[in-house]
């Protein structure tokens, strides 16, 4: 029962995560800067601590009493993490919803997955798999099967996005608007590297999660983990990430003077902030479920598959809601649709991991 808890936790985070982007396309009359930021106040400063003081009421003690070492860490991860999630927004823009996070998320699945494994078969952790797990244990066999499985379905993914930049003169204008598949790539590599600090940012602050998780057990005992251990971690990590996030976007809204866009009225000013509010809320909510599937499936190369996996596959999903593969030959939409059952199909594997534990 908690690897299905898991999977479901983890889906409910994926399709936060994969449709936070989507209020963002109905802001009207405001650069990228203008609501990014803004959803960005939401995401990493006002709704966290809220989180954290609705499951964790102690949260600010279990803070302010860890060491320097766990929180300088866990905040580094979080400005690397900030970059990522920073370009992330960029590729997105260039790349479009379904191909742009494919490409990004799939990056940062492999290097969140893999990363702390190599690290911890160096640095031998209770409770922690080291890189040989993968290639020695059924479960770990089933992982990478499930690992390479989903990057099969990247590639797909990316392959129906060169076929859709072949094609773009036979789409509309509203079609092509943005889509920049050469600077979108680019953006994109960066982002899905660095996005995959999120998973070492938990890592880092595993020991203020720890002591959430050891309070709540001695209150509840027999009542197994703690659901929402992570909360604290996460305030942590989200600062550096606001962090990196605020001075960009601060440049751009000076060097652009697009600061004026908050007092515009030729746009719709109340909605725009409603829209950026719902974003930011959202793409929060995705850490939140995560922690709520990681303490059922663990912080393991598992749930961050699990996770990037419903991320890529929901984005995907909106992607083709949202017709950006509108007009595009047969093959191109046949690919865009291969690469997500595909995906769907490493779910499953991944899923069917945990039962052979």
């Amino acid at each position: 029962m908690n690897a299905i808890a898991g999977v479901i936790f983890h889906f409910i985070g994926g399709f936060a995560s994969g449709s936070f982007y989507v209020p963002y396309k109905k802001v009207k009359g405001w650069s990228w800067e203008s609501m990014w930021i803004l959803g960005g106040l939401f995401s990493w400063i006002i709704v966290p601590p809220i989180a954290a003081w609705l499951t964790i009421p102690n949260f600010v003690e279990i803070i302010s009493e860890s060491s320097a070492s766990i929180l300088g860490y866990t905040f580094l991860f979080g400005v690397l993490w900030g970059i990522g999630g920073l370009t992330y927004g960029l590729g997105v823009r260039y790349l479009g919803v379904s191909l742009g996070s494919s490409i990004i998320l799939g990056l940062s699945m492999v290097f969140g997955a893999l990363m702390p494994a190599i690290y911890y078969f160096f640095n031998k952790t209770a409770g922690k798999h080291g890189i040989d797990y993968f290639f020695t244990e059924s479960a770990g066999i089933c992982v990478m099967i499930g690992l390479l499985v989903c990057i099969v379905g990247i590639y797909l993914c990316g392959k129906a996005g060169m076929l859709k930049e072949k094609g773009l003169g036979t789409l509309s204008e509203e079609a092509k608007s943005e889509y920049k598949f050469g600077l979108g790539i680019v953006v994109a590599i960066v982002s899905g590297v660095l996005s995959a600090c999120f998973n070492f940012g938990i890592e880092a602050g595993k020991p203020m999660a720890d002591v959430a998780n050891q309070l709540w057990k001695s209150a509840n005992p027999g009542q197994g983990e703690f659901l929402y251990q992570n909360n604290v971690t996460y305030i942590v990590i989200l600062w550096g990430g606001f962090c990196t996030n605020f001075i960009w976007c601060a440049y751009l809204l000076l060097k652009n003077k697009t600061y004026k866009d908050y007092t515009n009225s030729t746009s719709p000013i109340g909605k725009n902030l409603l829209l950026c509010a719902i974003a930011g809320t959202t793409w929060y909510l995705q850490f939140f479920f995560y922690g709520m599937g990681e303490s059922r499936l663990g912080n393991g190369a598992s749930s961050w598959i699990l996770h990037m996996a419903f991320i890529i596959l929901i984005s995907n999903a909106w992607g083709v809601a949202l017709k950006e593969w509108k007009g595009v030959s047969k093959p191109t939409y046949t690919a865009i649709i291969a690469g997500i059952v595909t995906i769907i199909l490493s779910i499953c594997i991944v899923g069917f991991a945990k039962t052979l534990e």
